[in-house]
């Protein structure tokens, strides 16, 4: 059904132990997809169990970008101080701040929203549809997809990594935590950025951190 190098194969993908790869191509019957897809279901319901413990430890991590020209500064938390001093944990932070100074996340979250801010990005969005000639009856669920765009593109946790756009930055971070085996979250950042005509450079940011993925 399947073999050695599959499992093997698995585990550099997704990052995931022996055992667990053995199992998520045992239930997918050998289906690589498959057992990606179950890895990515197993770190959700790890997230899930893991989030009502505390989370205190962690680090700072910062990522300096265009010789001094954008810097980013984010508190991840983990659960312990072992954790946080890990290789791993050390990357994870790494990532997320190399993400940050390139898709400029807002938010951490779309809790953090103002809900001011939401509304009036409403009131934009149903005048666009409108001036657009939509129906009004389909206007509201427009409106809903765009707000969904509009988290995806402001919401830390909601973006596309950048270094692998399957997944999103809270796949991300629920898979870490499956593989760690501790609770982590990403609590507040701050991102910086100075100087003049960095436009077009910012513009191509997102597919350099991709590029030095590969």
């Amino acid at each position: 059904m399947f073999t050695a190098q599959d499992i093997a194969k698995l585990r550099a993908m997704t990052g995931a132990g022996m055992m667990d790869c053995k199992k998520a191509l045992t239930e997918s019957n050998g289906d690589m997809d498959g057992a990606v897809k179950f890895l990515r279901e197993k770190g959700m319901a790890a997230a899930a169990k893991k989030a009502d413990r505390i989370a205190a430890e962690g680090v700072v991590g910062s990522y300096i970008h265009m010789g001094g020209k954008i810097g980013v500064l984010v508190e991840v938390n983990c659960e312990t101080d072992f954790v946080a001093k890990s290789e791993q944990f050390q990357q994870l932070v790494k990532d997320i701040a190399m993400q940050i100074a390139a898709a400029k996340p807002l938010y951490v979250n779309s809790s953090e929203v103002p809900a001011e801010v939401l509304e009036s990005e409403k009131e934009i969005l149903r005048t666009q549809a409108l001036n657009e000639g939509k129906p009004a009856q389909i206007v509201e669920k427009m409106v809903e997809g765009r707000i969904k765009k509009y988290y995806q593109d402001f919401c830390l946790m909601d973006q596309q990594f950048v270094k692998n756009p399957d997944l999103t930055i809270a796949t991300l971070i629920n898979e870490a935590t499956l593989k760690i085996g501790e609770k982590i979250s990403i609590r507040r950042f701050t991102r910086y950025e100075m100087g003049e005509g960095l436009e077009k450079r910012v513009d191509n940011l997102a597919e350099e951190v991709a590029k030095m993925s590969h």
